[in-house]
């Protein structure tokens, strides 16, 4: 496992930090439904969300999956 980025789906990333949906689609000044969109597929989410995450959540891009999230469970169970 040694170079194994450890990474969060974009829900996990905001309850980590304590975040309700609402106040971190505030805090990106997005529409707590398109957070709520972004957080099951962030798939084409704008360049600009990406960036924020990191100055937002305190967690490098790298470590954010982008994409769907069913998929991210999936890659997650193939590696156990």
């Amino acid at each position: 496992m040694g170079n194994a980025v450890i990474q969060f789906t974009l829900e996990a990333a905001r309850v980590n930090c304590g975040y309700t949906l609402a106040e971190a689609a505030e805090k990106f000044g997005i529409h707590k439904d398109t957070l709520w969109n972004y957080e099951r597929d962030s798939t084409n989410v704008p360049r600009t969300f990406m960036l924020k995450t990191g100055e937002i959540y305190g967690i490098q891009g790298k470590h954010i999956f982008f994409g769907i999230k069913s998929e991210f469970f999936r890659i997650k169970e193939t590696e156990s």
